[in-house]
């Protein structure tokens, strides 16, 4: 029996970027955590402790925040790119790179220049994969908390001797949304772009009448890709986040769908992928991303 090494990759994880544009009295905060990781020929460390090969992470890390400083971050795809070709291209034993980027959400204080709030807990996203001279961009958005309050039926499922669930007309339909979508090429408006495909989510979550989230799932991803042609594929994870009605008849009292209670856990968790049927495979865009 022999034993080999098998796929691997190192990096440097959450590197916490914040970096303040002063125009004037006007300032601009961009808050991004980045995370970088290369692959390559790279056995040897591995098998022998030689780091000859080795860039070091503290050195990714080092590399993050001067590309911050030598040049306006921008949008975070262009930012990723950047960083992903430049560690291919400078290191000769580094075929391959994946810059992911979180960037976190803040808004001006109305009336001041240089104060602000932090937003809601939504994250714009982008995962870039360098492959020697081949580039891949997924982008997306995560924790998009969204709530409709009728609009959504589920009903004419099967039951069995376990099922206590009843079937309903009428619900609370909410989730938080992470979405992902593979870009067909670099060549992007990535600010419009991303604009019009989180209107285009949202949109579409509040306008389908849901049957189930599942159908809403698919319809939001379908929306994407017949507006959108710069988008190959689209995938989406959206947890139930359940809203049960509360019984209210020991207190003689009637619930009319007006009084609920937000369950945290466990919830159904839903996931799936809308993409083009013509759209080239590109597994290598989704590596070490998950599933969804």
């Amino acid at each position: 029996m022999a034993i080999v090494l098998g796929p691997n990759q190192y990096g440097k994880a959450e590197n916490r970027l914040v970096t303040v544009t002063r125009d004037g009295a006007v300032h601009t905060i961009r808050d991004l955590t980045v995370s970088t990781s290369l692959r390559g020929d790279l056995a040897d460390t591995h098998l022998t402790g030689d780091n000859s090969k080795v860039l070091a992470t503290d050195t990714q890390k080092n590399t993050v925040y001067a590309f911050a400083k030598q040049a306006p971050v921008g949008e975070i795809e262009d930012f990723a790119l950047r960083l992903g070709r430049h560690f291919v291209s400078t290191q000769e034993a580094i075929t391959g790179a994946r810059v992911l980027i979180d960037e976190h959400s803040w808004q001006r204080i109305e009336g001041n220049d240089h104060s602000f709030v932090q937003g809601s807990n939504e994250k714009r996203t982008t995962a870039v994969t360098i492959d020697g001279e081949r580039a891949w961009v997924v982008s997306g958005v995560r924790d998009v908390v969204v709530l409709k309050s009728t609009g959504s039926e589920f009903h004419g499922f099967p039951r069995d001797e376990y099922t206590t669930l009843q079937e309903t007309d009428d619900r609370i339909l909410a989730t938080s949304v992470t979405a992902r979508w593979r870009y067909q090429g670099s060549d992007v408006d990535w600010a419009a772009s991303f604009t019009e495909i989180r209107r285009l989510l949202l949109a579409t979550f509040a306008a389908k009448h849901s049957l189930s989230l599942q159908q809403t799932l698919y319809a939001m991803g379908e929306a994407v890709l017949r507006a959108r042609p710069e988008v190959a594929e689209v995938r989406l994870s959206m947890p139930n986040k359940h809203h049960f009605a509360v019984d209210l008849s020991p207190f003689g009292l009637e619930n009319d769908n007006e009084v609920f209670y937000a369950a945290d856990r466990p919830y159904g968790l839903i996931e799936g992928s809308v993409l083009r049927d013509d759209a080239e495979d590109a597994g290598s865009a989704w590596y070490t991303l998950p599933s969804f």
